[in-house]
């Protein structure tokens, strides 16, 4: 009987941050204690209006399919979202929610590009950019910085010109290195995109945790330009499984067919909470506050402990630092310091299949008692 294997497109890497997850994990189950720096996650729960609203749906009963764009109410809340947060008119129409960014991803890719096309991405990168493209037979082309932190139109120039393509996807704040691109910045990648022909998608989902900067979203400089955001981050929501795009309206049917396939809608229950979720910013505010500190312990502490920063911490919640002074091999040190000091961190090669072997990940999306008990574990094992 012929063996059956498993697809080419299915060998990808894995997610070495969830392996990390997955140990530590393990041993806290035999009894260790681990101070988690690995995941980005936020510790505190989804705000009281989001689980009060559910709770009452829920003890409705009612909970089923709603059209494949979305619910209305969310749909239009998302859309007073970008009226008051970025001053931006959105219709309703050019709206879909989603089940998480990852649906999000999915459904523009399938979308806007066929197998074979060439769409770029930055290093270092959230590396579930880099397999889903890979999954759906799309050929990445990996971008580097060159030391710069953000992605310049004159960069992305110079890569087009040698590979002609297809697509660009880009994050402020960024992951892993929290980077913002400036707003001049970005509008000249953006007006560079539609100049050469290239499909722009902006994921935004670390937005409203911006420390240098105010926001700015890529609609400001188009209607063409696709957007991807998230319940998950600020909104603290990362277990509801619930965001959304905005996209140029000629994909608006393709995106709704494709989604009716995949996912028919994202969640209901998840659904009727979001739409409360915007309502939550004093609560929210308090959260984004105690990252501030975190931010600030750690971008004194990690240079100090011989981890200097690959980039600004501009936003999101993380530190991405140069581990080479310690190690020249970042799967192997976290495993080292989570075993020995009980602190978790992700290896840079989630990020960098290139050169992410010297670097590390740190999340300081938890608590400020858990962010300093890293520093005191590292300081001692460190000595």
């Amino acid at each position: 009987m012929p063996q059956i294997l498993p697809s080419r497109r299915s060998d990808v890497e894995p997610f070495h941050a969830m392996d990390v997850l997955a140990r530590a994990n393990a041993l806290r189950a035999a009894g260790r204690s681990i101070v988690s720096l690995a995941v980005g996650q936020p510790s505190d729960p989804a705000p009281a209006i989001v689980r009060q609203a559910a709770a009452r749906a829920l003890e409705g009963g009612s909970i089923g399919y709603t059209d494949a764009l979305g619910r209305r109410d969310l749909r239009e809340a998302i859309a007073r979202h970008y009226r008051e947060h970025y001053g931006v008119d959105v219709p309703i129409a050019r709206i879909v929610v989603t089940t998480g960014s990852s649906a999000g991803f999915n459904l523009a890719f399938l979308a806007m590009f066929d197998p074979g096309d060439k769409v770029a991405i930055t290093v270092p990168g959230y590396p579930a950019y880099r397999n889903i493209l890979k999954a759906f037979g799309l050929d990445v082309v990996e971008i580097d910085l060159e030391g710069a932190a953000y992605l310049t139109a004159a960069r992305l120039g110079e890569v087009h010109r040698k590979e002609g393509l297809k697509g660009l996807l880009f994050a402020s704040p960024a992951n892993p290195t929290g980077a913002i691109t400036p707003p001049e910045a970005l509008e000249k990648l953006v007006v560079a995109t539609r100049a050469m022909g290239i499909a722009a998608i902006s994921d935004e989902i670390y937005h409203r945790l911006s420390y240098t900067s105010g926001d700015v979203t890529a609609l400001c400089f188009g209607e063409d330009v696709t957007i991807i955001n998230s319940f998950s981050k600020y909104y603290c929501m990362t277990g509801w499984r619930i965001g959304w795009m905005v996209v140029p309206e000629r994909l608006v049917r393709a995106i709704e067919r494709i989604q009716q396939s995949l996912y028919i809608s994202a969640p209901e229950l998840s659904q009727i909470g979001a739409a409360k979720a915007f309502d939550a910013t004093d609560e929210l505010e308090i959260v984004r506050g105690r990252y501030l500190e975190n931010r600030t312990l750690l971008g004194k502490a990690l240079p100090e402990l011989g981890f200097p920063l690959a980039a600004p911490m501009d936003g999101a919640f993380y530190a991405y630092c140069d581990i080479s002074r310690h190690s020249n091999d970042s799967m192997e040190f976290a495993t080292k310091m989570l075993d020995e000091a009980g602190v978790a961190a992700t290896p840079g090669r989630d990020f960098d299949p290139f050169e992410g072997a010297r670097y590390m990940r740190f999340s300081y999306a938890g608590s400020n008692a858990d962010i300093a008990e890293a520093v005191t574990r590292l300081t001692s094992w460190l000595k």
